[in-house]
């Protein structure tokens, strides 16, 4: 039976539990921030990825090396340094090599690392073989020269750096993502050459703005070559804050008919954009496209071919319509959060981060210069004792060979160093030689030449500061490229609506007297010639597009809005209109208006005002439509006519009773609604008693004719017979020729009177 255990509580440390569980969960959020999630803006590295580089580089795989297995180097890397997962180690490693992930990678690989598609399908270790680039030149080049502190490892058995001496501000050039305890950071890949040269410019001008630092540094650029959309002045305001988010959109080119996606987003699946527009193809929301093809290969990385189903399809709507429904355009989170020099996570804005940056390198190059100027006086010293020792080799040899120890003879003789006297006993006989000495007089001038070159950046912090400069502009020029991702202005994707979402093709659609509607496929069919119901004639027609919605005009005045690809085919004798609106009892249709949205339409009453109105200002949200225009008492509205140019256009109005007047379109306000200007002037009496009236509008354009209808008979006016009745709007006009008192209608060459 054991005897009973006793416990002694006396020295035991006590605290409360919600004390206990705040002071260790801040000091697990630290070590997350500090020691794995976020950048430093020294070198741009996150832990993990340090150890890394600094492993690969004491296993000498330099950028010339031969290729070592992934597996020794991630070996190396949690062994030594780095105590975590194998799998965690050698993802890092495979994201710093794949080109398409960082934009300078700074592993060399070979084997499968992945590909842009599918990143994550990259081999094992095992398999693959690894070596760093030249461009990693720039963080390990100056590592051995006193320029990083060294602390211990994990185990405290081995030494590495706690920064590496990066020559450029890798935090921009490869940016990086990170999730920690409470922040995060986002920070977009740059181009070398555009943040070198925001740093010389800091150099020479310290109280250099964000905005001037904007004029070298334009914006992200990522290692795929899609366009970036985002305005110049948010992207100032994302350097100003240091948070925003950016927009990347994918390229294209038309290739006989064919849409070719040459480029894709960052980071963006061709295989996912792909299944992406199938599946709305599937759904039947892409008519407009017959097939898809990936016809992307080793040299062509990227080439999403897309097959219109016709030669008419509008390929830049088509295109908004993929921006904004699939990842063919992305948006990125912009987040410049990262570990200052002074140790703390901050959000810096690029001036912070630049002037933080130059602030390590300075004391970097400072901390090179010092400790190689002290190897150079260690060696003048050196020197100085073999000079001592070479001028009088014969006493020398002398105390070597009869004195025990002879150390501290030549020290007390020649007034020698301890270092000096060691130095002179470490001679080997062949360097006894009389050359020698020549050797050592001209090492000597080299290495004072030298001193006076080190000391000059170290006393100056003008030469400093020289020095830096030129060093940044070399390693610009050894690593630096063209820019990948093209900062363009581009309109805001918009998805298509579900009435544009139909085959855009052209069409014609023909109003009948009695309101009956149909559409008819190209704008080459004379609507005259078709047939019609019983007691039923042409009214209207107007030509546009399939995806565009037709608007019709009543007696009263009132608008109706119907999307033309719903109204039926001119193969029948078509539909009532009223079956898709509903007209106050006894109005009557009078004209179909279609056209882009922006087009400009001349609506009037036989009273003889009107006005211009923006087609897009027409459309009407509801069946019963919208009162458009004022029709005064008595009177009845004309036929709608197109503006095709309101600067050049003349507006011609004749009047029943055979008088005609003309003058410019532009004198015509452009309204939403009303009743607009007089056109013409009509006796009142004349106009109440329907004696006199306005027979028709027509918009004439630059270089176009007149024709006017007086039953049977027909006159063509050119645009220089036209001068003959130019006048003030609102006046009578002039009297048209004999045989024209009775005028029943006006239109333009070639068209319906």
């Amino acid at each position: 039976m054991p005897e009973s255990l006793e416990f002694d509580f006396d020295n035991t440390e006590r605290q409360p539990l919600h004390a206990f569980t705040e002071r260790a969960y801040l000091d697990y959020s630290m070590y997350v921030i500090l020691d794995r999630a976020l950048p430093h803006v020294g070198d741009g590295l996150k832990p993990v990825q340090r150890r890394i580089i600094y492993a690969m580089s004491e296993l000498a795989l330099a950028a010339g090396a031969k290729f070592k297995k992934s597996a020794r180097t991630v070996g190396d890397v949690i062994g030594k340094f780095h105590p975590h997962g194998d799998m965690a180690c050698y993802e890092a490693m495979v994201l710093m090599a794949q080109p398409f992930s960082y934009r300078y990678p700074i592993v060399d690989g070979q084997g499968n690392w992945g590909s842009a598609d599918e990143p994550k399908s990259f081999a094992a270790m095992r398999y693959t073989e690894a070596r760093l680039t030249r461009y990693a030149e720039v963080l390990l080049k100056e590592l051995g020269q006193g320029t990083v502190d060294w602390v211990p490892n994990f185990d405290g058995t081995l030494e590495e750096p706690r920064l590496l001496p990066a020559r450029l501000p890798n935090v921009l050039l490869n940016g990086g993502t990170g999730i920690a305890v409470g922040m995060a950071t986002d920070i977009p890949p740059h181009n070398l050459r555009e943040v070198a040269a925001a740093c010389i410019r800091l150099l020479d001008d310290p109280g250099a703005t964000v905005a001037a630092l904007c004029e070298h540094v334009l914006g992200p650029d990522y290692p795929t070559s899609g366009e970036l959309i985002t305005p110049p002045d948010e992207l100032l305001k994302l350097y100003e804050t240091g948070m925003g988010s950016v927009r990347m959109r994918a390229v294209y080119e038309v290739e006989d008919g064919n849409i070719v996606v040459t480029a894709l987003p960052y980071q963006a699946s061709g295989n996912r954009i792909q299944e992406q527009i199938a599946f709305q193809m599937q759904a039947k929301k892409l008519p407009m496209i017959e097939d898809l093809r990936d016809e992307s290969d080793h040299e062509t990385p990227v080439r999403l071919v897309l097959v219109p189903r016709s030669n008419r399809v509008e390929v830049e709507p088509l295109m908004a319509h993929l921006f904004a429904t699939t990842d063919l355009e992305r948006s990125y989170r912009v987040n410049l959060n990262m570990i200052g020099v002074n140790g703390r996570p901050q959000v810096k804005n690029l001036k912070m981060l630049l002037v933080e940056w130059l602030g390590y390198r300075t004391e970097t190059v400072r901390r090179r210069l010092a400790h190689r100027l002290a190897e150079v006086e260690r060696r003048l010293h050196v020197l100085a004792g073999l000079l001592i020792a070479f001028l009088n080799i014969d006493e020398v040899i002398h105390i070597i060979r009869h004195e025990d120890p002879p150390k501290p003879v030549l020290i007390a003789r020649f007034g020698l160093s301890d270092v000096q006297a060691e130095a002179i006993l470490d001679l080997k006989l062949r360097h006894l030689a009389r050359l020698e000495e020549m050797k050592i007089r001209g090492e000597q001038a080299d290495l004072l030449e030298e001193k006076r070159a080190l000391e000059l950046p170290l006393g100056s912090p003008k030469a400093l500061n020289a020095l830096i400069r030129k060093e940044i502009q070399e390693d610009a020029e050894r690593h630096g490229d063209a820019r990948r991702s093209p900062i363009v202005r581009r309109a805001e994707a918009q998805a298509l609506a579900a009435a544009e979402l139909v085959q855009s093709e052209p069409i014609t659609v023909i109003l009948s007297k009695k309101g009956w509607v149909r559409a008819a496929k190209g704008h080459d069919i004379d609507p005259t010639e078709l047939a019609f119901r019983s007691g039923d004639e042409f009214r209207a027609a107007a030509c546009g597009r399939s995806q565009q919605p037709a608007v019709f005009l009543d007696s009263t005045g009132r608008c109706y809005s119907v999307p033309a690809h719903v109204l039926p085919s001119a193969r029948g004798l078509g539909e009532p209109l009223s079956g898709w609106v509903t007209p106050p009892d006894g109005a009557s249709f009078e004209g179909v208006m279609l056209g882009p949205p922006e087009s400009l339409w001349l609506i009037a009453s036989d009273a003889g005002y009107g006005f211009v109105a923006r087609l897009s200002d027409l459309y009407a949200k509801n069946k019963a439509g919208k009162v458009v225009l004022s029709v005064p008492s008595g009177a009845r509205v004309l036929l709608p006519v197109l503006v095709t140019d309101p600067g050049a256009d003349l507006c011609a109005v004749a009047s029943a009773r055979g008088r005609l007047l003309v003058f410019p379109v532009s004198e015509l306000p452009l309204l939403q609604k009303g009743k607009g200007l007089k056109l013409i002037q009509i006796s009142s009496a004349k106009l109440a008693a329907r004696e006199e009236l306005v027979a028709g509008v027509c918009s004439v354009p630059e270089g176009g004719s007149l024709v006017v209808v007086a039953g049977q008979r027909h006159l063509t006016l050119t645009t220089r017979d036209l001068a003959a009745y130019t006048g003030v709007r609102g006046t009578r006009g002039q009297t048209l020729p004999r045989g024209f008192q009775n005028v029943s209608g006006v239109g333009k060459k070639n068209g319906r009177a």
